[in-house]
């Protein structure tokens, strides 16, 4: 018999790939249509490591309907409408029940092996996170709700990290940090990924 689901919740925020809505800081180099399909198969790949590991696999959605992300992402998956707002608004929204880990969908070295270190670190810590390259994260966990993390945060800024980190530590909780990644965002980031940037020529 299969092992029982982790407790843990693992959301993943995306968005519909549609041509001009995704990865717009991609447009100007590589197109609306090409962008969009380097979002959707960062977005595919994501899904399928989150799939191999032992939590509670749950996708916050915008630009389509929970019908047409099934039809993507497939018909097993618990999709939920991210409310209206930033970043801010939707992690709130998503942090109750804890424990959770929240991904993006752009971290494309993104392995099983990192997201089992995290379920393995909540564990033990009241956080974890997962640095990336440009001063922010590519996942951050909490075993407990913590809206002081999300809220007031200097949204795509090499401060990110940095911050999360001092409110952490004002706030007295442990925090484990799994190895450091790069996101996909840029232009000059799909120089990294040889594989993107054929589907993007």
């Amino acid at each position: 018999m299969p092992l029982p689901k982790s407790p843990v919740r693992a959301v993943i925020f995306t968005r519909y790939p549609i041509a001009g809505q995704a990865k717009t800081r991609l447009i100007p180099a590589i197109g609306g249509d090409n962008a969009a399909r380097v979002h959707h198969m960062l977005t595919e790949r994501t899904v399928a490591v989150l799939k191999q590991c032992d939590c509670q696999l749950e996708v916050s959605i915008t630009g389509a309907d929970e019908q047409a992300f099934a039809n993507w992402l497939g018909k097993d998956l618990n999709f939920v409408t991210q409310p209206s707002g930033g970043l801010t608004e939707r992690l709130l929204a998503a942090a109750e029940p804890a424990p959770v880990i929240f991904f993006g969908s752009d971290t494309p070295d993104l392995r099983a092996e990192h997201v089992n270190a995290a379920l393995a670190a909540l564990q033990s810590h009241d956080a974890v996170i997962g640095p990336a390259h440009d001063g922010g994260y590519y996942l951050i966990g909490i075993r407990a709700p913590a809206p002081f993390l999300f809220t007031d945060m200097p949204w795509s800024t090499d401060q990110v990290l940095p911050e999360t980190l001092r409110r952490l530590s004002q706030h007295n909780m442990t925090v484990y940090l799994t190895e450091t990644l790069s996101d996909c965002d840029t232009p000059e980031d799909l120089e990294k990924w040889p594989w993107l940037t054929q589907i993007s020529a």
